[in-house]
């Protein structure tokens, strides 16, 4: 069951001979780091004295606080001269129900976005980077000072949209999960995952470290460190050198470059790339890096006894279920992810 959740809606009495339409604005912002050490450690005081006594400097936590605050507070008081104005955390993002007429503000990090939009369904969604001298906000184009210009524009529907291909993991037992980055299989721990992974006509039974599976928007992240590490080794010397295993299927630095060339946000595709598999008597290396779409889904049936996971984007804490006997079928969503521009 979804719930709604807020803490503030909010119009000021002038607001009509301003207000466009009946779309309603949602806020969501999230905790800051100095916040999250208060609900740790209960006080400002006792967070200031772990902190300090680690040799940090409190005052940053303290300032950064500060700052996106006053940006939330900037924005609250933009957007309530447009319009009705309901502010929710990130926790309850997952629960809340956006209105198809409903315009998303997203105070960011990039995370918060990402985390926020596979949430939304057609709504379009604005990131607002809180302190540009801290963040780059790759998902952050704007500022608050520019949401009284984009708002109305946006609502008049003058306003470009860049669509976003998201990702989506069905188990067989009809549960599901969006990924707007990517998606990781596997288990909690470090010891190994087992499963069986399916890709078109080929099978193979694997022992790894888990599956990544990106979208677009995530192949500069933890996709992109994972192909890095793995070109790297095949430029070292001492690979070179090594012998292993002649069978070893690889793909060039060089080849999966150009593969990736043209992997952008609204890419019909995604690719998956197996975490440090393990070649055994039982177990292959050869399915290791492919590309998913529509006509080629990817599936993997879970051997794990227990503390097997899927998750997305890097929220542990929101998972699916994966263990002995559950299938998994990943391809892209039916929906897309709508980013103003």
């Amino acid at each position: 069951m979804r719930l709604g959740h807020s803490n503030k809606s909010s119009r000021t009495p002038h607001a009509d001979q301003n207000h466009l339409g009946d779309a309603k604005l949602i806020l969501v912002k999230r905790r800051t780091r100095l916040e999250e050490l208060v609900v740790r450690y209960n006080t400002v005081q006792q967070a200031q004295f772990y902190i300090e006594r680690l040799g940090a400097d409190f005052s940053d936590y303290i300032e950064e606080d500060r700052r996106y605050r006053h940006s939330v507070q900037q924005a609250q008081h933009q957007l309530g001269q447009l319009g009705r104005v309901q502010t929710i955390d990130r926790e309850h993002v997952p629960n809340f129900i956006f209105g198809e007429q409903d315009i998303v503000v997203v105070v960011g990090q990039d995370g918060l976005v990402a985390n926020t939009l596979k949430y939304v369904t057609e709504q379009p969604l604005i990131g607002v980077n809180p302190d540009p001298m801290r963040w780059d906000g790759v998902l952050l184009p704007f500022t608050v000072e520019d949401l009284k210009m984009i708002i109305p524009n946006v609502m008049r529907k003058q306003r470009s949209l860049k669509e976003v291909t998201l990702a989506k993991v069905e188990l067989n037992d009809g549960q599901f999960l969006y990924g707007v980055n990517d998606l990781f299989i596997g288990r909690k721990t470090h010891v190994s995952a087992r499963y069986e992974v399916r890709l078109g006509s080929l099978v193979e039974q694997q022992s790894s470290s888990g599956i990544i599976v990106s979208t677009g928007l995530g192949s500069t992240g933890w996709f992109k460190s994972v192909l890095a590490g793995a070109a790297g080794i095949v430029r070292s010397e001492a690979w070179k050198h090594m012998h292993i295993n002649d069978d070893v299927n690889t793909v060039s630095p060089a080849t999966r470059g150009n593969q990736m060339e043209n992997f952008g946000w609204d890419a019909p595709y995604l690719y998956f790339t197996v975490r440090e598999p393990f070649p055994s008597r039982t177990t292959a290396v050869n399915l290791v890096f492919g590309q998913v779409h529509p006509k080629q889904p990817l599936r993997i049936v879970s051997q794990m006894p227990e503390d097997g996971v899927i998750f997305s984007d890097g929220v542990e804490q929101d998972f699916l279920e994966f263990n002995s006997g559950v299938e998994a079928t990943i391809g892209l969503a039916e929906k897309r992810g709508r980013l103003v521009v």
